[in-house]
């Protein structure tokens, strides 16, 4: 099979390197949640080498996964494992740091609860979390495009959605993750991170 490949990917990868990369300065071990293509997972890998990147996602895409990491061949990276965030059997390793992309608009809202469960009970204390992508603020779209890509993904399975920033937070919370920063990206994204009390 030919690598998947995900334009998105290439033309986000360093507007989220920027941010997430001095945040992870002091991480050694990261779990990215939702691997998709796996272009995010070679691009990081290999820019910050200091870390250890594991790599997961629900079945279907894990024989591209491991294209790209086999192809790139790097010592910091980690063969994929299914995670299906409320149905698969949660990792115990330790990791100090989760990331994860565009995949929170995806999941039915009963999904981004049992991610945070998942990410609560996984995340050590001072360990940090990475959600990048759109989020709703005041129940409100911060962009036409925004409006759109929403009924486009409601089209698709009436379940996904852009997510309320507010639901998140107080799901976080509920979580023992506290908001550090909200930060702006291009093309209407955003990263939150995220600490584990």
């Amino acid at each position: 099979m030919p690598k998947p490949y995900s334009e998105s990917c290439d033309q986000n990868k360093d507007p989220i390197l920027m941010i997430i990369s001095p945040l992870l300065s002091a991480h050694l071990k990261v779990l990215e949640i939702g691997t998709g293509t796996g272009q995010h997972a070679i691009y990081f890998a290999e820019n910050m080498p200091h870390l250890k990147w594991y790599t997961s996602d629900c079945a279907p895409y894990l024989d591209g996964i491991r294209l790209w990491l086999d192809e790139a061949a790097l010592s910091n990276t980690v063969s994929p494992f299914e995670l299906n965030v409320s149905t698969s059997q949660w990792p115990e390793f330790e990791v100090d740091a989760i990331f994860t992309a565009n995949t929170l608009h995806i999941m039915p809202f009963a999904d981004v609860a049992n991610f945070f469960s998942g990410v609560g009970e996984l995340l050590e204390s001072g360990g940090s979390l990475l959600i990048y992508g759109p989020f709703n603020y005041n129940g409100l779209y911060t962009s036409e495009s925004n409006e759109r890509f929403d009924h486009w993904l409601k089209s698709r399975d009436p379940l996904s959605g852009i997510k309320h920033f507010e639901e998140i937070n107080t799901l976080a919370n509920k979580n023992r993750l506290q908001l550090i920063m909200d930060y702006e990206l291009p093309a209407n994204n955003r990263i939150l991170h995220f600490s584990k009390k």
